[in-house]
């Protein structure tokens, strides 16, 4: 299993155990998504510089995200996997609290360090106990109980937010991964400790710029982080700008409610079914149906307003659901089972880029048109982009071609 030794763990643990805390994160983290842009627009009162704060969140993140393959040589997966949510417990629950912007900012970083963190090793718990279930199953399942937990999120946090304010939605979060901390714990895994060696800077920056240069010359993953940057960036975008489009069009939170709450519906019903869809007929027709599909729903939504646009926002998400078991799907399948650890830090800088990114060319797009809705052009010109991206085929030394 990798490079990580297992000493013991409970008969029952399998990839489905790491499958399941989909239900976990889902759930605490469509709390949080739910106001969290409510949240920085209200500390910077402009919704083109929540884009630059959320853009600048993100590259904090994606640092967390490279340097992640050396904090794996330093500490077992199993103890940083611990620490990690038990952070996120403690952080979300001062972040509910918290009343000053700047103590709010400093623990928004504090988690994003370990947000990065779960989110590097729970996809690589589930390869380490894959067998032979195979990732595409276990990303199914995953995300199903991501949707489970996310769809009664929304309704949650705006009820929190309603009764008491924005931000006391993130004590629900903190509550949640604190359970899911008692849930790891229960698995009795216990992984052989690596001895601590003294950290070089030079030596590690060095090794980081070698991991990261060996990841683009293998062939295939170029591709691979081509598609998952195109799927998070749409992912980025919808999540920071959907609350804001709403409440700018005039419409409360419960309706912002409704809208977060039916988008996860088709999560939900494609979950199981896109995980045998996948095995039947391959991932780059759903990629491509997804990218695509998204795309003309984008273009729509940057001149519809009232409950058509609520509608478009809902419906995009069938485009999303098509992509979210299978975005990911071109690493584990072209990485190598020992390359994986060494390699999933960098693929997973994928994740953070497009935040850094998207938030940008939404407040260009914002600074220059004078309205939020024109981030959505930004929307449908990824999506094409992503559709040509899977139209190209690799050569044998993994040049792209038409």
């Amino acid at each position: 299993m990798a490079k990580d030794k297992y000493l013991s763990m409970k008969k029952f643990v399998s990839g489905f155990s790491f499958a399941n805390f989909g239900l976990f994160t889902g759930f605490a983290d469509g709390i949080y998504n739910a106001v969290y842009s409510l949240v920085i627009l209200e500390i910077f009162r402009s919704s083109a510089v929540v884009g630059v704060y959320v853009a600048a969140y993100a590259a904090f993140c994606m640092l967390v995200g490279l340097f992640a393959n050396e904090l794996l040589r330093q500490f077992s997966k199993a103890r940083l996997f611990y620490f990690s949510m038990l952070m996120l417990a403690v952080c979300y629950a001062m972040m509910g609290f918290s009343i000053r912007p700047f103590t709010f900012i400093a623990l928004d970083y504090t988690t994003g360090i370990a947000i990065t963190l779960v989110g590097v090793l729970i996809p690589l718990f589930m390869s380490d106990f894959s067998k032979n279930v195979g990732m595409a199953k276990l990303n199914a399942r995953y995300h199903l109980w991501l949707n489970v937990g996310a769809l009664f999120a929304p309704m949650i946090a705006v009820a929190i937010a309603s009764r008491f304010d924005n931000r006391a939605a993130f004590f629900a979060s903190a509550l949640i991964y604190l359970a899911a901390v008692l849930f790891f714990k229960f698995f009795g895994i216990v992984q052989e400790e690596k001895k601590a060696r003294p950290v070089n800077p030079r030596r590690t920056v060095r090794a980081l710029m070698r991991n990261t240069r060996m990841f683009f010359s293998t062939p295939g993953m170029t591709r691979a982080y081509a598609i998952n940057f195109g799927y998070y960036s749409l992912r980025a975008m919808r999540y920071l700008y959907v609350p804001i489009v709403v409440i700018e069009n005039g419409f409360s939170k419960d309706t912002l409610g409704w809208v977060l709450t039916l988008g996860i519906i088709p999560y939900l019903v494609l979950s199981e079914i896109m995980g045998r869809a996948v095995r039947r007929y391959g991932k780059s027709i759903w990629l491509g149906l997804g990218f695509g599909s998204f795309a003309l729903f984008s273009a729509a939504a940057t001149v519809i307003t009232g409950y058509p646009l609520l509608a478009i926002f809902v419906l995009w998400q069938i485009s999303g659901a098509l992509m979210e078991s299978v975005h990911d799907l071109m690493f584990f399948d072209t990485a190598k089972k020992s390359e994986q650890t060494r390699f999933y830090g960098v693929f997973r800088t994928s994740v953070n880029l497009p935040n850094v990114v998207a938030p940008i060319l939404g407040a260009a797009c914002i600074a220059l048109y004078g309205a939020t809705a024109a981030v959505w052009g930004v929307t449908a010109a990824i999506g094409a982009i992503s559709v040509g991206i899977l139209l190209t085929k690799k050569t044998r030394k993994g040049v792209q071609t038409i």
